[in-house]
């Protein structure tokens, strides 16, 4: 056969699938901007307010904005301390952009501590909301990004994104070598074990509740957790890494539907509004 023939059925092909895969990469890289765009809209912190204390207000973690636009997501260990009710210390989301974030009331109307995920709803008016995607779907080796504000809002409230891949899909407890590493949380967790996903990502305490979602499409497929998982996966290390880790959002999915099936309204629904 022709050399110049063979190499225009060989070569060519090859050519045009590689140049296919530099344009789809380059496409994906040019939708993050607007994704995040859109996602940070959605975005709130997560803490306390109380008119006594300096500062007033105090951030703890992240959330973002689910189902009608009045219900927030985030780690059940960001809002399960108890609140200092004598001198009226009152949970709150933080929305907004800078160092004047409206502040709004907020109250927990669900939670899941297994899976350490609870469901707020806010006063105001309705957010824009983020949409949950099928988290059984995620593969290792793909890449997604996570907005959140990690270390709080020292400066004032700037949600910050971050991204990694999935390194894996993994059982949320290590087994212990003997025993005596066993702990009442280890336990609890052996009796329900579930899959977490691994990204190759730091996060940081201020994470905790942070969407992540789809780069393309902002679809979330986990929330970012930092202290749960870390208490089980990685107690038997001495120093605790700051690989991250993230909840399947199909529990969140099915802690929004607990709620809005009461109401008259199909909670998977609203949740992939």
């Amino acid at each position: 056969m022709n050399t110049r023939l063979l190499a225009n059925r060989v070569l060519l092909p090859m050519l045009l699938m590689g140049a296919m895969l530099i344009f789809s990469s380059a496409l994906s890289a040019g939708n993050l901007p607007a994704t995040i765009s859109v996602v940070k809209k959605s975005i709130v912190g997560i803490g306390t307010h109380q008119l006594t204390r300096v500062p007033r207000g105090q951030l703890i973690g992240t959330g973002f904005v689910v189902a009608d636009g009045l219900h927030v997501i985030t780690n059940y260990h960001v809002v399960s301390k108890p609140l200092n009710t004598d001198r009226n210390e009152s949970l709150v989301v933080f929305n907004g952009r800078g160092s004047k974030p409206e502040i709004r009331s907020a109250k927990i109307v669900a939670s899941d501590p297994v899976h350490d995920l609870a469901l707020l709803k806010i006063t105001g008016k309705a957010l824009p909301v983020m949409r949950l995607g099928d988290s059984g779907k995620v593969q290792e080796g793909e890449g997604y990004v996570f907005t959140g504000f990690p270390i709080g809002a020292v400066l004032g409230l700037y949600p910050v994104t971050h991204g990694g891949m999935i390194s894996a899909r993994t059982p949320i407890v290590v087994p212990m070598g003997n025993s005596g590493q066993l702990t009442p949380a280890l336990i609890k967790s052996l009796r329900s074990p579930f899959e977490v996903f691994q990204l190759d990502a730091t996060a940081y305490p201020g994470n905790s509740g942070s969407p992540l979602y789809h780069p393309d499409n902002g679809e979330v497929l986990g929330i970012i957790n930092m202290v749960f998982v870390k208490e089980t996966r990685e107690t038997v290390l001495e120093k605790p890494s700051g690989i991250a880790f993230a909840i399947p959002s199909r529990y969140a999915a099915a802690l929004i539907e607990r709620v809005m099936v009461g109401r008259g309204l199909k909670g998977r629904e609203m949740a992939e509004k």
